[in-house]
């Protein structure tokens, strides 16, 4: 009978811990490690602690990686519905939102991290919390990990995560071994993060949300597009459509503006409406009402040089052609974003061309696996980045039990 092969995974993270009860399930003798006192720290509060933890309408090509193939590989190898059995098989069953993304039933993070601590403990996973790994490196017999002590696995699976949400403990800390290892470490920035503009012109909007377009423009070129929810703050714009775009900002620092259409949701209904009345007696405000909260109404109108009181057969060609300029393209200038304690994900890490898409296995060393955020991949807001933590996770889990 052939001996188990014993797996170190290093992070508990979303990756680390599907990764080790996927090798559990193969048979391996699991050792986690983890430099919390629990695991799931990070997980436990994603979503606002409702734990977006998947996309029903996942698409590979909104993730920013250096090759989209490898993603689209590893959501091959383990899909949304892998995923789905996965959690329905750890008594988490999801529920789907009219806009595809997945929510644990419960609606609570907390929820999935319990039941993902106690599927390790059916596993047989041994458990290193509050044991912060200080080195990894091969040997004859596999690979050694320096922690409390010195601990000898087979193979390795490296989940230890980026730099996002320093407080709950995400360091970037396997960056440094792995580069001594052969890896090549792309520089981490903050990614999914709210980003900072000059706001005086809309301070009036501070505490609005509302459904927008978002463009992120250098001079006359567009660097990336979005649409979706947005928070107008005192010093920028925050929620998923300004989160989405924040990864390109990191890159392009100057000369950055971004451009605000704020009809992106009901822009056809408004301008059927607005034609409708617009020799009529109705006042300007009122119908830009129909689409538009009050605020923002009041904020437009001003930039547009359109009176509170003036009706609709009074505004006169420019002062129309102003407004619908400011309705759709409004400009705020960017200054960055915001830094990696308020980023749900860092972008930055290990390329991945140099690692294997369906095992997660380095093509540097051998007996060693790479998942999660240690890998240069991000998605968008809407589960994306779960998704892909879970399945490059089991993929190296699977990967490294086996003979």
């Amino acid at each position: 009978m052939k001996k188990a092969n014993r797996v170190g995974v290093i992070g508990a993270g979303p990756a680390g811990l599907i990764a080790a009860i996927m090798a559990g399930r193969g048979g391996a003798e699991v050792g986690l490690f983890e430099a919390n006192a629990r695991p799931g720290k990070k997980l436990a509060v994603t979503g606002s602690g409702r734990c977006n933890i998947t996309n029903q309408h996942l698409d590979p090509m909104r993730y920013v990686c250096r090759d989209s193939r490898f993603v689209l590989s590893v959501l091959e190898a383990f899909a949304h519905r892998d995923l789905v059995r996965f959690l329905e098989s750890i008594a988490v069953p999801i529920k789907v939102m009219e806009d595809g993304w997945c929510y644990p039933l419960s609606e609570s993070a907390a929820n999935v991290v319990a039941a993902l601590t106690a599927a390790l403990q059916i596993e047989g996973v041994v458990l290193h919390l509050q044991e912060e790994v200080r080195d990894f490196y091969p040997v004859a017999e596999g690979w050694q990990v320096v922690g409390a002590e010195t601990y000898t696995f087979d193979r390795l699976i490296v989940a230890s995560g980026g730099k996002a949400y320093p407080q709950l403990g995400s360091r970037g800390s396997g960056y440094p071994v792995l580069g001594r290892l052969g890896h090549t470490i792309m520089p981490s920035r903050p990614a999914l993060a709210p980003i900072v503009a000059e706001m005086s012109r809309l301070h009036k909007l501070q505490g609005v949300r509302m459904d927008v377009a978002l463009t992120l423009l250098r001079g006359a070129e567009c660097l990336g597009a979005s649409h979706g929810n947005a928070i107008f703050t005192q010093w920028g714009v925050n929620g998923p459509a300004a989160m989405d775009l924040s990864h390109l900002i990191a890159m392009e620092q100057d000369n950055l503006e971004l451009e605000i259409d704020f009809l992106a949701r009901y822009k056809e209904m408004f301008f059927e409406l607005f034609a409708q009345r617009v020799d009529s007696d109705w006042p300007v405000r009122v119908v830009l009402g129909s689409v538009l909260l009050p605020k923002v109404v009041q904020v437009l109108m001003h930039w547009s040089g359109v009176a509170d009181d003036l009706s609709m057969r009074h505004l006169g060609e420019q002062r129309r052609e102003a407004l619908f300029r400011h309705l759709q393209h409004t400009r705020v200038a960017v200054t960055g974003t915001r830094d990696f304690n308020y980023a749900q994900v860092s972008a930055g890490g290990v390329p991945v061309h140099e690692v294997e898409a369906r095992t997660c296995l380095s093509l540097k060393q051998r007996g060693l696996y790479l998942a999660g955020e240690v890998l240069d991949v991000v998605g968008p807001c809407g589960g994306y980045n779960l998704q892909f933590a879970f399945s490059t996770g089991a993929l190296a889990g699977k990967a490294a039990a086996a003979f």
